[in-house]
């Protein structure tokens, strides 16, 4: 997967610098040295320096990183994380996409954190899901592991989600459950199988045929997911997912359920503030 990373930040810097950064290039003198700190503006939990690390390193190799506060640290305003020193040049044309990294990264992060912490003295665990920015997913599930979540599957290809339209499309539970292991066999692969039921009759269908790892409860209220849990009995794992708001997390953890999917914590997170500033 860091080939992915090291294809997002070629990308990224192709997309900003284009046939050169004409401002830098026209007003600093390609000789010039010095240092900029990056200073923490808002409270947060910190993530994306390792990949801001790989940014710089990527950019100009002679660029020296001193970090001072690491991914998962709590942040306050006024914090400096880290004193980049090296040509002006390559500062100036690094700035940009490492606080777009590390904002995005940062503000997941901190998301996280507060779902979790809500979580506090359950079994249950956040799930992040594939609602992530394109391109990003990387480094926004790696930031939501920074922030204390756990990555549901990465892409569509690390394991098996049969969701509502998978089986209304197959013709039912019991033909995308079957063809779904007949699949595995097939081609040699060690996939988890989930699947999604949308009432208590999907979910005796699955109960019957069995074969899956885990299943997701969507849109079930608290009451029916407690009820579910029971139902399923630990046989198979168990997933929470839709229109659950932080408001409501508690009660879902309360019913027993082992994973709580929670599209928000990539798909609207606001950046979490920060400036990088000569020294």
């Amino acid at each position: 997967m860091n080939d992915l990373i090291d294809r997002l930040i070629d990308l990224a810097f192709a997309e900003d610098i284009g046939d050169g950064d004409h401002t830098t290039l026209s007003s600093i003198p390609a000789t010039a040295m010095g240092k900029s700190k990056l200073l923490i503006k808002e409270a947060g939990v910190l993530a994306g320096v390792e990949i801001a690390k790989e940014i710089f390193h990527r950019f100009d190799p002679t660029m020296k990183v001193e970090v001072f506060i690491n991914d998962g640290t709590e942040v306050k305003p006024g914090d400096i994380v880290m004193i980049v020193e090296g040509k002006v040049q390559s500062l100036l044309q690094t700035e940009r996409l490492m606080l777009n990294v590390m904002q995005r990264m940062s503000g997941i992060a901190t998301m996280t954190r507060k779902y979790v912490k809500q979580l506090e003295g359950t079994k249950t665990r956040v799930l992040d899901t594939r609602k992530t920015t394109p391109g990003m997913r990387m480094l926004e599930k790696e930031a939501v592991k920074i922030g204390g979540g756990v990555n549901h599957r990465i892409g569509l290809f690390d394991m098996i989600l049969l969701k509502d339209n998978h089986v209304d499309f197959a013709g039912g539970i019991d033909k995308a459950i079957t063809r779904a292991q007949e699949y595995l066999k097939e081609k040699g692969k060690d996939l988890k199988i989930e699947i999604e039921v949308r009432n208590f009759d999907e979910l005796q269908q699955v109960l019957n045929i069995g074969g899956v790892d885990r299943i997701m409860l969507d849109n079930f209220t608290p009451e029916n997911t407690r009820k579910a849990v029971e139902m399923i009995g630990g046989r198979y794992e168990t997933e929470s997912s839709g229109g659950i708001t932080f408001d409501t997390l508690r009660n879902y953890a309360e019913t027993g359920v082992d994973y709580i999917s929670v599209g928000a914590l990539t798909h609207s997170v606001k950046g979490l503030d920060m400036s990088f500033k000569a020294v």
